[in-house]
């Protein structure tokens, strides 16, 4: 059974010279691997038989699956549950760094998607873990390693860096195309509009179906589409104009409340 799922991802993953699945089928619960993918690239929707933890050690990964998308910088990781069909677009020269985990390995890791904090010490245990043997000792130095990455995976808070999508097909399509082209303007009695119904009934709609208000969804969008753009060395001017701002300091004001720091720091802060 498992040399069939192995060969499946191979076709997948073939194309973009990707091999998840020497960190997926091992015998053991935990396994690591670098992948190097390039320039920008897109992953095209697969799922894992393991959860996995992705961590960005440059560039920016944007993951997607039918829950939303997650936003990942540099410095941070996702969490992605086993079986959970999900997408990647990577921004930028991306450097990933996976740490494949066996269903039912550690109970709070959750069955939901979110993105985590990696702070100095996972980090380099991630960066330890792609350096040890697939079949590492039970009992050894590495098992330990691994354990201990698994503790912090588990210890690191989790971020607000989530873009909630609706269900509700029609509104999801106009929600995908702010995603597109973050510089659309966007209100809410134009969609109701286009939707045909009032934009009391959008507003409560909208609501329900993201938990989120309107303005504050296409707030988040703008902001976390920016990082790329950010990551890759666009001024703050350029992001701000082409994410429907209507100038860099209502950026940098959005920017700082909602991620704690101005975008000119954001990506040189040092890990702690």
């Amino acid at each position: 059974m498992f040399s069939l799922q192995i060969r499946k991802h191979r076709r997948e993953m073939d194309k973009l010279n990707l091999r998840p699945e020497e960190g997926e089928f091992t015998p053991r619960a935990v396994a690591a691997l670098a992948t190097d993918p390039g320039g920008d690239t897109f992953i095209p929707p697969h799922a894992h038989r393991r959860g996995q933890l992705i961590h960005a050690i440059s560039g920016v990964m944007i993951v997607g699956a039918a829950a939303g998308s997650w936003v990942v910088p540099p410095g941070r990781g996702v969490w992605v549950p086993p079986g959970m069909t999900h997408q990647i677009r990577l921004a930028g020269e991306v450097k990933m760094r996976t740490v494949f985990i066996e269903p039912g390995t550690r109970a709070d890791l959750g069955s939901a998607c979110r993105v985590i904090r990696v702070g100095a010490l996972l980090r380099q245990l991630i960066v330890a873990a792609v350096s040890l043997p697939l079949d590492y000792a039970p009992g050894s130095r590495d098992e330990r390693v691994m354990e201990l990455t698994l503790d912090e995976i588990e210890a690191a808070p989790a971020l607000q860096l989530h873009v909630p999508m609706p269900h509700h097909a029609r509104l999801a399509a106009l929600c995908e195309e702010l995603v597109r082209d973050p510089s659309l303007d966007a209100t809410l009695d134009d969609w109701a509009q286009r939707l045909h119904m009032n934009a009391r009934t959008l507003a409560r709609l909208f609501q329900r179906e993201t938990g989120m208000n309107f303005g504050a969804w296409c707030r988040q969008v703008r902001l976390l589409l920016s990082l790329p753009k950010l990551a890759a060395g666009a001024s703050i001017l350029e992001v701000a104009l082409s994410h429907g701002y209507e100038s860099p300091s209502a950026f940098t004001a959005m920017f700082r409340r909602t991620l704690g720091m101005p975008p000119s720091l954001y990506f040189r802060q040092e890990e702690e």
